[in-house]
């Protein structure tokens, strides 16, 4: 049997005249608003929880959804479940509102959760329980430059519970054009202190931990305490071999990614948690280039949208990691060229010989990485 539909106005009379309106979208959707005196019950909970909520199986219930779809499936459940008055209210909470019958908001102490992340809500790879353990994740974010300024903000807004900043550098009128976490008014501020200005003005729930000074191997081990990804946001070669080394030893995902001219590139290294069977910055980059055949930004240019496409593929993919969802690019390195707006893809394979990730071969320890990038250079 079909469960009746009734108009929003029909029933407000009836949960005037004393029945249960039920309303089972889901917590996210409660959040922005519900019918007033409505009793949030989300329709997946509906068998387990309905009798809680009327326990009398002759209780007239009248369910409400967004549009009115839900809604008919919820009370096809309660109508098995046996209960005998049952109604579907058409055009749901959106018809309700348009017809200026009355709302109210419950009062709710993690409403801000629900509405900030709605969106993600929606996503059953993600749902309540992956934005909670996105809320307790930790990123480290070396470099809050041109890579690390978009990658920042995405981790930011989408609800990375912690981002560790670090960057020993200040603000510089040159990097506008392409480092988007900062503004005119901050040249001269630390780079960390802007971007923390910056990531709490667009999400006070995420928490924003600095360090100033250059990343070294006296302290890198410290910044990486406890993170669930790192995102390489370098742009020298001492510090990201440093960080590869780092990751390898403490078992942590990096996150790689590179630009130049109008080419970017973007990876994954987890070979500290995958010996054997993922590659490291070192399989791929041995020993590193001349100096003149990698030229940094200041000295070759950099067209400035192209560190924020590379720096939001670095995000989706510490995203993916602190959920465990999709296919990371663990093994594989993509290739950007914005001329041609073009992406290519190389497979990554581990060197069983590679001096840090070997399976099998302890850690040599940490160099010095500015004299070892330096004396390749000569």
């Amino acid at each position: 049997m079909t469960p009746r539909e009734i108009t929003p106005r029909e029933a407000l009379q009836r949960q005037r005249a004393g029945a249960v309106l039920l309303d089972v979208r889901e917590p996210y959707e409660h959040a922005a608003g519900m019918a007033a005196g409505a009793i949030a019950l989300p329709r997946v909970q509906v068998p387990q929880r309905i009798s809680q909520v009327a326990p009398d199986r002759s209780t007239e219930i009248l369910t409400i959804c967004a549009h009115g779809q839900r809604s008919l499936m919820a009370a096809q459940v309660l109508q098995r479940l046996g209960y005998t008055n049952v109604a579907s209210v058409s055009g749901g909470t959106a018809q309700w509102i348009a017809e200026g019958l009355p709302m109210s908001k419950p009062e709710n102490p993690d409403a801000d959760f629900f509405e900030r992340y709605s969106r993600h809500l929606r996503l059953p790879e993600i749902g309540e329980a992956g934005q909670r353990k996105l809320e307790e994740a930790r990123a480290v974010v070396v470099g809050v430059g041109g890579l690390g300024s978009p990658a920042a903000l995405y981790l930011a807004a989408a609800g990375v519970g912690t981002l560790v900043l670090a960057d020993d550098d200040a603000v510089d009128r040159s990097n506008l054009q392409r480092q988007i976490l900062h503004t005119d008014a901050r040249i001269g501020v630390s780079k960390v202190r802007s971007a923390a200005h910056s990531l709490t003005a667009l999400n006070p729930r995420t928490r924003i931990e600095g360090l100033t000074e250059r990343v070294t191997s006296s302290n890198v081990e410290d910044l990486l305490d406890g993170a669930d990804v790192v995102i390489d946001g370098a742009d020298n070669f001492p510090a990201r071999y440093l960080l590869n080394d780092a990751c390898v030893k403490l078992a942590k995902p990096l996150v790689y990614g590179a630009v130049h001219r109008f080419d970017g590139q973007v990876s994954v290294f987890d070979a500290g948690r995958q010996r054997g069977v993922a590659p490291c910055y070192r399989c791929l980059f041995p020993q590193p280039p001349p100096a003149n055949a990698a030229p940094n930004c200041s000295e070759a240019g950099v067209l400035g949208v192209l560190p924020g496409v590379i720096g939001m593929l670095q995000a989706t993919e510490a995203l993916k990691l602190m959920l465990g969802i999709g296919e990371p690019l663990t093994g594989r390195l993509l290739m950007f060229d914005a001329l041609a707006m073009r992406f290519r893809e190389t497979r990554l394979a581990p060197d069983p010989d590679c001096s840090v990730c070997a399976p099998g071969r302890a850690f040599p320890g940490y160099v010095d990485y500015a004299a070892f990038c330096a004396g390749v250079s000569r």
